[in-house]
């Protein structure tokens, strides 16, 4: 009999409930019986210039970043507990799409899932940053639908 192959899923993770709903795909894939590991990954930007003069620490800075997205990650950690699924996860810095598709290089993942936060717009129907995922992973992207996607009308915020 052949040994089943484990897949790798990177799932983009802000804390938003669209991000949450990309955590319960990859729950609902592993409940049909996909063998998978994911890497949960939350994108934060780099400090601006201002921040850095006014810190005065670039190492505080990061730290800041870091618990930041340690925060942002423990929901869908608790998820994927509960569900039994093995994860890894990983708080990065950077411009979100670039970043995330770098991390899907790295750690060899096989498919990336992230929210869709958009306006329902034509521009921005699926959210700025899914959309440059998109464009920039080498593997296939999968844009989940959040309990949001009917009303939410803010494009300032993209999940990353």
């Amino acid at each position: 009999m052949a040994q089943r192959q484990t897949l790798v899923i990177l799932i983009a993770v802000d804390g938003s409930p669209a991000s949450l709903a990309a955590v319960r795909q990859a729950i609902d894939l592993s409940q049909r019986g996909l063998a998978l590991r994911c890497v949960v990954v939350n994108v934060q930007v780099p400090p601006t210039l201002y921040e850095v003069v006014l810190a005065h620490d670039r190492e505080r800075l990061d730290d800041v970043r870091a618990a930041a997205g340690s925060d942002l990650l423990a929901p869908a950690f608790a998820l994927l507990a509960q569900a039994g699924i093995a994860h890894d996860h990983d708080v990065v810095g950077g411009e979100p799409a670039a970043a995330l598709a770098e991390v899907a290089e790295a750690c060899g993942a096989d498919l990336v899932l992230i929210g869709a936060r958009g306006d329902g717009s034509s521009s921005h129907a699926l959210g700025r940053t899914a959309l440059a995922v998109l464009e920039h992973a080498t593997v296939p992207v999968t844009v989940v639908r959040g309990p949001e996607a009917d009303t939410d009308t803010d494009t300032d915020r993209d999940p990353a």
